[in-house]
């Protein structure tokens, strides 16, 4: 019966159904599906959902029965037979009713489909509608006490609906609004219903429960607070009901965060003692260990005191109340116990404190000093809280933590960490002088020996200060530099937070470069140390990064204890990066006459050891560690810049003038060349080792600048030969890099053009054999070429260089779905026909071929793209408005010719559209970026959907 075409009858439905529900065979479920949702649009279905829901069909059916009516009435309100309206609504109604016992799914749905009625008639043809409702759910003769029930959840489920179909359904912004309004009109009434049926004694826990929610769901409406204060009242009262306590909280967190409460700042006021009510139970949870209640009490604390922050700071002469609710959200911050495993309350309070500082000195300023004269000492009292809670617990617990509960833990530190920076604003130098005295109490007094715990949360609370704020200016920094060695570091975590506080002092350090004679050690020790491997060497590359021009007397130190780590693969292969990159920051500042020697000291066993590795036949076991060396070198080397030492090096110290000499990673490179040849001869066709190669190049490349010259025609046969064998997007990247730097050095041009027009010829083979596996490559070529245009577009003056093939490869390039692909293609475009004029060959095949790049163009828009790309394609389409004018008015109106090109959705009068505002718009970018997003979504058929207004 699902395979008959047009249905008319309900068993085709029944047929229909059980083959979509119960039929083992895919296919036969997918034409099922296809026909369901053909009938569900037919008019028929407003007769035969009926009967889809009779009592002796199974819920499945049923609940599809409910839908369909849903579908008709919210989608196809215009096919309702003529004077059936009094008709849907009496049968829906009948219906809710005796589904009011269940099953609960169709319940939902046929209150769903009653409330989607509802919107459709209210106000104009049935004012009445909410009022009506509830006398037709709350009256009935004969009805016992079990029905009675079942009619008033089936009401309130109807009442929960009813909002959320307004949100959801695709409604016009004037008409939701009408509809808002309309319905809050009867929110005194509903809130009545509400009232009575949370104070009846007798009422069951379900009943209210479901109250509680529908309340939630009728203030999306904007319903006032000075409306919904004796509602408020009873929420506060269920708090004490363990059943209804998670549910009561939700309500009441909803009510009180409603923005719209500021407006009524006597009705908030009220609210401010209840909340403060809630205390003596907040306290027996604590002391009962009841994480959900004091986690839920917490929460209505914390929604008051964020939303309403400032109307409470504003009532100057009740400032008493704000401070009294500001004591109990300092009492959830300091909730005893470690996060997240003693209490999951503390974490919820950390915005307040932000909120509360933004609002105090957003005040006027006689406001602001009487609060800041209440608040300071408020929020050094935080920090000390803050401290404690970031303390990590004793060691035997911790060691009892699952993996997930570290991860928040550090996390929640981040937070915490994130909160002391911000309050610094507020507090300034004087807190780090008090973390300071405390530091120093706790490290000299042998009296009470402390913990390594209580060190660490201080000296976390420096390091999140000092991690983003100038301290330069501090006069404790001198004295925490002289506390440090003082600690002994016997535990990681301790460790970590003194390495992390002194990679943050390294700014200062470079200013104060005497202290780094005490710390510096302190770093080099711990490197050794594969546990504390993250923290060490971050804090060894943020040190030779900012100081490296004071730190000629300690180079030899810190070289040995690199090279010894290095060598004896101490750290993680990231780590060891890190330490190439501090090295490198550390030998570029170096007097001239001593770099080379130590370059060549700290590169050489890496080298040997790739040459070791060069001559053993390629293994999976091999791989690695070449790609690793090469790794260091890529990452030594990308920090390894004269250029930006020079000037600091002359100001510092005389340097000796002599006469120009190669830069020393030239000197490296070009010795190691023969073996980087030598491994890509075994390894050309293994894309990372091919990568790793390149990216040793490119990074040189990148901070050597011109001094990569001596390397330049030696690179530019060696990507040939790379590209050649097996054509990587690396390859490509490096040689676009070559393009941008060495583009208009004119002893270069020759092996640079010798190399593009290479490297064309071999991607465009690639494109007629077949481009589709290769998305990356195809993005690098564009980019590539891109550059060349930019940089040195007389290069596409060259007879060599096939521009028409590579305007072709482009159109190909429009059908990948990959979206870095397609804007790479729009970028090369873009700039190609802005040279139209200049580079005849261009103009040429523009002339031959403008109307296919515009077909594909428009194809593309007409495509499933994603807002993005409809931006990019604009900004083709723009570059052809304003080069091509002529050219765009014909090709335009002959590419949209075809009917349902680009789109069946498109009307030819949405077609002449288009191109009279494409035609008229040479100017705005922006316009034409709005003008084919416009037609992109009419080539979808979303104009004016939900999904338009995100697109």
């Amino acid at each position: 019966n699902a395979n008959r075409g047009e249905p008319c009858r309900a068993e085709s439905y029944h047929a229909a159904l059980q083959q979509l529900y119960y039929d083992p065979d895919m296919d036969k479920k997918n034409v099922a599906q296809k026909w369901l949702t053909q009938a569900q649009a037919s008019p028929q279905a407003w007769h035969f959902c009926w009967a889809l829901l009779q009592p002796d069909k199974v819920p499945e059916i049923q609940f599809f029965g409910a839908s369909t009516l849903h579908a008709k009435i919210s989608r196809h309100w215009s096919d309702l037979p003529s004077g059936q309206l009094d008709s849907l609504r009496s049968q829906l109604i009948a219906q809710v009713g005796q589904f009011a016992s269940g099953p609960k799914m169709v319940l939902t749905r046929l209150c769903v489909a009653l409330a989607s009625l509802v919107l459709h008639v209210l106000p104009e043809t049935w004012p009445t509608a909410v009022p009506d409702l509830l006398c037709a759910f709350q009256t009935g003769e004969g009805v016992t006490e079990a029905d009675g029930q079942a009619r008033c959840l089936a009401l309130l489920e109807l009442l929960t609906v009813l909002p959320e179909e307004l949100q959801s359904s695709r409604i016009p912004a004037s008409r939701r609004s009408q509809l808002r309004s309309a319905l809050a009109v009867d929110w005194s009434l509903v809130c009545s219903l509400f009232q009575q049926l949370l104070q009846r004694l007798d009422a069951p826990c379900p009943v209210r429960e479901r109250v509680l929610r529908c309340v939630s769901s009728w203030l999306t409406l904007g319903i006032a607070l000075k409306d919904s204060e004796r509602l408020l009242e009873s929420c506060f009262a269920l708090l004490k009901e363990s059943e209804l306590f998670d549910t009561a909280v939700e309500t009441i967190v909803s009510i009180i965060s409603q923005p719209d409460c500021q407006r009524f700042a006597d009705s908030l006021l009220k609210v401010v003692p209840q909340v403060l009510g809630l205390q003596e139970q907040l306290k027996k949870a604590v002391q009962d260990g009841d994480m959900e209640t004091s986690h839920g009490i917490c929460r209505i604390a914390v929604a008051l005191g964020e939303t309403h922050c400032r109307t409470l700071l504003e009532q100057v002469d009740r400032w008493q109340g704000l401070q009294a609710l500001v004591s109990m959200i300092m009492s959830c911050t300091g909730t005893p116990g470690h996060y997240p495993v003693d209490e999951t309350s503390s974490s919820l309070t950390l915005t307040f404190w932000y909120t509360l500082q933004d609002d105090i000195t957003s005040l006027d300023a006689e406001r602001q000093t009487l609060y800041l004269q209440i608040y300071r000492p408020v929020y050094f009292q935080l920090v000390d809280v803050l401290l404690q809670k970031a303390s990590f617990p004793r060691d035997e617990d911790y060691a009892t933590w699952s993996a997930d509960d570290k991860e928040q833990f550090r996390t929640y530190r981040v937070d915490i960490s994130d909160t002391l920076m911000y309050v610094y604003e507020l507090l300034g130098p004087e807190l780090l002088r008090n973390l300071y005295d405390k530091l120093g109490t706790l490290l000299t007094d042998t009296t009470h020996p402390s913990s390594w715990q209580d060190i660490e949360a201080l000296l976390f609370g420096f390091q999140s200060i000092a991690e983003t704020v100038d301290v330069s200016y501090s006069d404790v920094i001198p004295g925490l530099i002289g506390l440090i060695p003082l600690i002994t570091a016997n535990n990681v975590q301790l460790a970590e937070t003194i390495m992390f506080t002194i990679g943050s002092l390294a700014e200062w350090l470079a200013d104060h470069s005497l202290m780094l004679a005490s710390v510096l050690p302190v770093v080099l020790h711990g490197l050794s140390n594969p546990e504390r491997s993250v923290a060490c060497v971050s804090a060894l590359k943020r040190i030779c990064r900012e100081c490296r021009h004071d730190l000629h007397l300690h180079a030899s130190d810190i070289m040995a204890v690199s090279q010894a780590v290095l060598v004896k693969d101490i750290h993680k292969s990231p780590q060891c990066m890190w330490i190439m990159q501090a090295l490198g920051f550390l030998l570029s500042a170096l007097p001239s006459d001593e770099i080379l020697g130590k370059l060549l000291s700290l590169v050489t066993p890496h080298i040997q050891q790739l040459e070791k590795l060069a001559n053993e036949p390629p293994s999976s076991a091999n791989k690695l560690p070449i790609v690793h060396i090469l790794g260091l070198l890529a990452n030594l080397f990308s920090t390894f810049d004269l250029n930006k030492q020079s000037e600091r090096l002359e100001v510092m110290r005389p340097v000796q003038t002599q006469p120009h000499n190669d830069h020393p990673v030239v000197v490296v490179l070009q010795q190691a060349f023969p073996l980087i040849q030598t491994i890509l001869n075994k390894w050309l066709n293994e894309p990372e080792v091919v990568e790793a190669v390149c990216a040793a190049f490119e990074k040189s490349l990148k901070t050597l600048l011109h001094d990569f010259a001596p390397l330049v025609t030696q690179l530019c046969e060696l990507i040939g030969q790379m590209f050649g064998a097996y054509p990587q997007a690396s390859a490509l990247d490096l040689t676009r890099q070559l393009v941008h730097i060495f583009g208009c050095e004119k002893d270069l041009f020759s092996p640079i053009t010798a190399l593009l027009e290479l490297i064309t010829n071999i991607t465009i083979s690639i494109f007629q054999l077949g481009s589709r596996d290769h998305p990356d490559v195809v993005e690098s070529f564009m980019q590539l070429h891109t550059q060349v245009l930019r940089r040195k577009s007389d290069l596409y003056l060259s007879d060599r260089l096939d521009i028409k093939a590579v305007f072709y490869c482009g159109i190909l390039s429009f059908k990948f779905p990959e979206t870095p692909t397609l804007k790479a293609t729009c970028l090369l475009f873009t700039e190609l026909i802005s040279h139209c004029e200049d580079i005849p060959v261009v103009r040429e095949v523009l002339q031959e071929d403008g109307k296919l790049l515009l077909q594909t163009l428009l194809e593309a828009i007409g495509g499933q793209c994603p807002g993005s790309l409809a931006e990019h394609f604009a900004e083709v389409l723009f570059s052809v408005s304003r080069n091509c004018p002529s050219m765009l008015s014909l090709w335009l109106r002959e590419a949209l010719l075809p009917p349902g090109f680009p789109s069946s959705h498109l009307t030819t009068e949405h077609k002449e559209h288009f191109c009279q505002q494409i035609l008229r718009e040479q100017v705005s970018k922006r316009q034409m970026k709005d003008i084919v997003k416009e037609f992109a979504l009419l080539s979808r058929g979303l104009q004016g959907t939900e999904y338009a207004a995100s697109y």
